[in-house]
C-alpha cells in the first residue's frame, strides 16, 4: 500500500469538505496540505527544509510565511500569526520545525505510528535513516512489475517510481527519510477511519 489513488482521491475529497466546516487555523493549515493529497504535508516539510540554509531547523515568522506561499497554501497574516504564535511556546520569536510537523500531522494511535515505524526499518537496510534504491533490492522485487516485463522499464526505473511515491513531488532525489515516510502516511492514515484495516493494508504490503 503506498497509497493507492482511491484513498488519495478520498482523502482530498474529504479535507476539501472538511477545510468550509473548520475554523481552527492549525487544522485549517493541516486540511490545505492534506487537500493535496497523501504527500501533502511532507512536500509541505521540504519546502521548509529546503529555507533552513543556516541549518537551525527553526523558522521565523517571516520564513514561515514565506514557506507557505512557497508551496501554495497562503494564509491572512493575521491566521498565520496565530498559528506560529501557538507553536512558538517559550515565545522566543522562533518555531521548532520538527514540533511544526508534529503538530500538523493528522492524529495518529501508536499502534499506527508503531507500524509505520516497523516498515520503515524493514526498509531500511542499511540503518543509515534514509531509504533508497539500494535499500528496495532485497525487499522488493522488480521484476514483477508490468513495465519491466513488458520491457518499458529497467528494474532502476521501476526502483525509482516506487520510491517516488514517497518522495515529495515538488522535489525528487530518489531517497525518503523516516520523517518522510512518516509524513507520507500519516496523509494516507488521515484516509482509513480504522486502525484494523490499516494495520492490514500496511502488513500485506511490507510483511512487518
Amino acid at each position: 500500500m503506498a497509497g493507492t489513488a482511491r484513498h488519495d482521491a478520498e482523502l482530498v475529497q474529504r479535507s476539501k469538505q472538511q477545510l468550509s466546516q473548520t475554523t481552527d487555523p492549525i487544522e485549517r493549515l493541516r486540511l490545505q496540505c492534506l487537500s493535496r493529497g497523501s504527500s501533502g504535508i511532507k512536500g509541505l516539510a521540504r519546502t521548509f527544509r529546503i529555507m533552513d540554509d543556516d541549518g537551525s531547523k527553526t523558522l521565523d515568522f517571516q520564513e514561515f510565511q514565506k514557506g507557505l506561499n512557497d508551496y501554495g497554501v497562503p494564509l491572512k497574516k493575521e491566521e498565520a500569526l496565530e498559528i506560529f504564535q501557538k507553536l512558538d511556546k517559550d515565545g522566543s520569536g522562533t518555531v521548532d520545525f520538527n514540533e511544526f510537523l508534529e503538530a500538523l500531522r493528522p492524529p495518529m494511535s501508536n499502534t499506527r505510528k508503531q507500524v509505520i515505524t516497523e516498515a520503515f526499518r524493514k526498509l531500511d537496510k542499511t540503518g543509515d535513516g534514509v531509504v533508497t534504491v539500494e535499500d528496495l533490492r532485497n525487499v522488493y522485487n522488480a521484476r514483477h512489475h508490468p513495465k519491466y516485463q513488458n520491457g518499458e522499464w529497467t528494474e532502476d526505473q521501476v526502483f525509482r517510481a516506487f520510491l517516488d511515491n514517497f518522495d515529495s513531488p515538488y522535489d525528487k532525489d530518489g531517497k525518503v527519510s523516516k520523517d518522510e515516510f512518516l509524513n507520507y502516511y500519516a496523509g494516507v492514515s488521515a484516509s482509513i477511519d480504522s486502525d484494523a484495516y490499516f494495520l492490514l493494508c500496511m502488513k500485506t504490503s511490507w510483511g512487518v
